[in-house]
């Protein structure tokens, strides 16, 4: 193999074959003899942009990419184009943590909630008329019928053996019991609190940050979702 590679000038394989994703064959080829190189790897399940990263692992990396941003958190209306349109990065609320960690993954929330508004309208009866592109999906208890309705809905329970959390899982939470229906919003994180339990990614109210918080000992969650 020292041969070889000496021969070539970069890296050889020996005499092994890699089957490598069409983007990996593309970037490694001239790297690599390319005669031990050949695209045909099996893609990712649940790959929704076909990046080669699974939709789970792509939510909790956009989920940190947010956190890493540190936007703070600003209530208000801002119009914004469609699709794909977004508030100022510096800013945000509990929402667009979600919104922009699963544009990450490939999926447009804002356009995907303002479509399925409009294809079922007797599933959101909390939007009036037409609804509003700027600002439905960034409403907690708006999007959660569309979670229902398109994503894999798992058990609220923290301690269910059978279905665990898992690092990019969405939970909607309710932060005030004495109110009916979930308020709040977050991802699942990698790490572990001081608590023992999994972090949340979330941006939690005025004067904070997107950040990790220990919130799942003391808030309760109402629904848990995972990209199917």
């Amino acid at each position: 193999v020292a041969a070889e590679r000496e021969r070539l000038g970069r890296p050889a394989v020996g005499d092994h074959r890699l089957a490598l994703r069409a983007g990996d064959k593309a970037e490694l080829t001239g790297l690599l003899h390319d005669r031990n190189v050949k695209a045909g790897a099996t893609p990712a399940r649940h790959d929704r942009d076909r990046d080669g990263i699974p939709d789970t692992l792509d939510v909790l990396m956009g989920a940190h990419k947010t956190r890493l941003n540190a936007a703070a958190y600003t209530e208000g209306y801002v119009t914004m184009k469609y699709p794909m349109g977004d508030v100022p990065r510096e800013m945000g609320v509990c929402t667009d943590v979600v919104i922009r960690a699963l544009r990450n993954a490939g999926l447009d929330l804002q356009a995907a909630v303002h479509e399925d508004i409009k294809r079922a309208p007797r599933a959101y009866p909390m939007v009036k008329g037409k609804g509003s592109a700027s600002i439905d999906h960034r409403r907690v208890k708006t999007i959660l019928p569309w979670f229902k309705r398109h994503m894999d809905e798992r058990t609220a329970k923290l301690d269910d053996p059978a279905d665990p959390l898992r690092p990019g899982d969405i939970v909607f939470m309710d932060t005030f019991p004495s109110r009916s229906g979930p308020d709040h919003i977050g991802i699942v994180s990698d790490r572990i609190g001081d608590d023992g339990l999994p972090v949340i990614i979330n941006n939690w109210t005025n004067g904070t940050v997107t950040a990790e918080m220990e919130l799942l000992g003391w808030v309760p969650i109402t629904h848990r979702f995972r990209m199917r």
